[in-house]
């Protein structure tokens, strides 16, 4: 992983690039302005192009894959995930898993999740209370639609996977004639809505915020904004955050993410060497007008790429000062 960081911490700057004022002051070798400058520290990091909300799919009875799952796949309300004895497996929205056999006279929230999923399919037309008669119609015609033998209008388990939305096969991890029911996978899947996946190291913890935003370099040469969507953080001290980044826009090829740790918008600035550190305590800036020096006490503010954001009595944005070196 790259990571490049634009951190200078200030103190440590002035006390390596800062010189004392001759008094009096002589000719700078160098002469700089004084910038009005939107200063910004930060950490860019390689990004790589995945999915959210990764999931593990696993088949809750023992039987053969006669249809394996297609990778790269968007699979959406009522379609096939993959077929275990010639049995459809279908998706269906909704947060309540699939724990129990389906059938007449059966109530509670995993039915009324079942009857909304038919309705959204055009099967069922009648609203009734608990698995009525009008429910049992309904999931007979869905399942002669999907290609189930001899439909009876029960939903066992493993016929049906649900899941909050439409979700993307990232990997088909069962392979056709494969045993499943066990404990391995059938498959893997995750939204369908395309995030950055970075890696941030342990000590940039504040970085990954949920919420926070961040910029994202495309290999085009474009760039756009994203926001912090989820945060998985390590088990050791040592490991690595895994951090995914929401976006708007299409994004392809090589990615990077700048975290913005501290922004500074339209300060006055110098370069770095420009800041001499005073006799009697404190900084200033050599100014030079109509050919004369005269130093200038200032405060330093944040560092970054090179430039220091100043501030005191007198200072303003075009006016010359000295660089203590090229």
């Amino acid at each position: 992983m790259r990571a490049v960081v634009v951190l200078i911490a200030a103190t440590a700057a002035l006390t390596a690039c800062a010189s004392t004022a001759p008094a009096p002051p002589n000719r700078p070798p160098a002469i700089a302005k004084v910038t009005k400058s939107d200063l910004m520290r930060s950490k860019t990091v390689d990004g790589s192009l995945d999915y959210a909300h990764r999931r593990e799919i696993r088949h809750p009875v023992a039987g053969t894959l006669t249809t394996a799952a297609v990778e790269g796949r968007t699979v959406r309300l009522g379609q096939r995930l993959y077929d275990v004895d010639a049995r459809p497996v279908l998706l269906l929205y909704g947060r309540t898993p699939m724990f129990r056999k389906l059938s007449a006279g059966a109530q509670g929230p995993d039915v009324l999740q079942l009857q909304q999923n038919l309705r959204a399919l055009g099967f069922a037309t009648v609203t009734e209370r608990g698995y009525g008669p009008h429910t049992v119609a309904a999931v007979k015609s869905l399942q002669k639609a999907r290609g189930f033998i001899a439909p009876d209008g029960v939903i066992r388990q493993g016929d049906v996977v649900f899941q909050p939305g439409p979700v993307r096969v990232v990997a088909a991890d069962a392979r056709l004639a494969d045993r499943v029911g066990g404990e391995e996978p059938v498959l893997t899947v995750a939204s369908a809505t395309p995030v950055i996946r970075v890696e941030l190291d342990p000590a940039d913890q504040k970085l990954a915020r949920k919420g926070k935003k961040v910029e994202i370099a495309l290999s085009s040469g474009k760039s756009m904004a994203g926001r912090v969507s989820a945060v998985t953080r390590p088990k050791g001290e040592d490991e690595n955050l895994t951090v995914e980044i929401a976006f708007r826009g299409k994004a392809s090829g090589t990615v990077s993410v700048t975290f913005v740790i501290q922004r500074r918008a339209g300060v006055l600035a110098v370069p770095v060497e420009a800041v001499v550190a005073l006799r009697e305590g404190g900084y200033g800036l050599q100014v030079v007008e109509n050919g004369k020096v005269r130093v200038v006490a200032v405060e330093p503010g944040m560092t970054a790429d090179g430039l220091i954001e100043v501030s005191g009595a007198g200072l303003r944005e075009g006016m010359e000062v000295g660089v203590a070196k090229e």
